[in-house]
């Protein structure tokens, strides 16, 4: 009787096992599809209009606004200045 293997890559966003039909890879790290999404607007991203920082992921336009707002991206988005 033949088994099935198997994945044991787990989503970086939910933890939960990623299927081959339904993986994402970006950054090295394994999303299902529907998981990949902006930190900020819930958005769901695509390899070619997301950007990431410090492992956190954004669409496009809230990256640029996170780093135009703060001038900065040591910063984050609540407004909270790094002395």
């Amino acid at each position: 009787m033949a088994t099935f293997a198997g994945t044991q890559q787990k989503c970086m966003a939910c933890d939960k096992t990623v299927y081959l039909v339904d993986k994402l890879t970006a950054d090295n790290r394994v999303f299902h599809k529907a998981c990949f999404r902006c930190h900020h607007c819930k958005g769901t991203l695509k390899l070619s209009n997301y950007n990431s920082f410090e492992g956190v992921l954004y669409c496009r336009p809230h990256y640029d606004q996170l780093f135009k707002r703060t001038g900065s991206l040591d910063k984050s988005f609540e407004g909270k200045i790094a002395l």
